[in-house]
C-alpha cells in the first residue's frame, strides 16, 4: 500500500473530525457558550431587543450593533451569584409573558413604541415581582455600563486627556 495515500487519507479524516462539531451545532443554541447560564438563541435575541430599547440606534450605534446583550450576559455569567442568575432568567421569561399578556405578541414582534411602554411600565410598577425587578435592573445597569465602556464611546465620544490634563494659566481662582 502507498504510504503517502494513507497519510493523506488520515489527515483528511482528522480534518473532517475536527470540523464536525461546528457543522452539527444544535438549532436554537446561543451564539456563545456560557459557564453558568443556559440560554437559547431566542432568549439571546430577546435580550438584544430589550437592550436596543434601552439604547436605540440614532446617529450613534445602538445596543444591537455594539453587541451589548453579549456584554450583559458575560457580566451576568462571570460576576453575579447563581441566585441572581436564576432571578434574571425567571425575570426574562416573566417579561416575555407580560408583553404577550399585554399585547398578545411576543416582545420581539412589538413595535418600538410598544416595547418602550412595556419597559416603562416595569420601571414605574412598585408591585413587580423580584425576578422581573432583578432582570430589569441588571439589564439596564449592565447595558449602560457596556455602552459607556464600549470602543465606540471611548474613541469617538469621550475626549481623553493625559491624567493631569492641560495647563491653563489663566484659570480664574477665588482668593481665600
Amino acid at each position: 500500500m502507498n504510504r503517502r495515500l494513507v497519510i493523506k487519507q488520515v489527515l483528511i479524516m482528522a480534518g473532517g473530525i475536527a470540523l464536525l462539531p461546528a457543522c452539527v451545532r444544535e438549532e436554537g443554541q446561543s451564539t456563545v457558550s456560557w459557564k453558568n447560564i443556559k440560554l437559547t438563541l431566542d432568549q439571546e435575541n430577546f435580550l438584544a431587543d430589550v437592550a436596543e430599547t434601552l439604547i436605540p440606534e440614532t446617529d450613534t450605534p445602538g445596543a444591537k450593533k455594539l453587541n451589548l446583550h453579549l456584554f450583559v450576559l458575560k457580566m451576568l455569567d462571570d460576576c453575579y451569584s447563581s441566585v441572581d442568575q436564576q432571578l434574571f432568567l425567571k425575570g426574562m421569561s416573566q417579561l416575555q409573558d407580560k408583553s404577550y399578556d399585554q399585547f398578545t405578541k411576543s416582545y420581539t414582534k412589538l413595535s418600538k413604541r410598544q416595547q418602550q411602554e412595556v419597559l416603562l411600565q416595569i420601571q414605574h410598577d412598585k408591585s413587580k415581582s423580584p425576578e422581573l425587578d432583578a432582570f430589569y435592573k441588571i439589564t439596564k445597569q449592565q447595558t449602560i455600563n457596556g455602552y459607556m465602556n464600549s470602543k465606540y464611546v471611548m474613541t469617538n465620544l469621550v475626549k481623553w486627556e493625559l491624567v493631569p490634563g492641560r495647563y491653563n494659566g489663566y484659570f480664574p481662582v477665588k482668593s481665600a
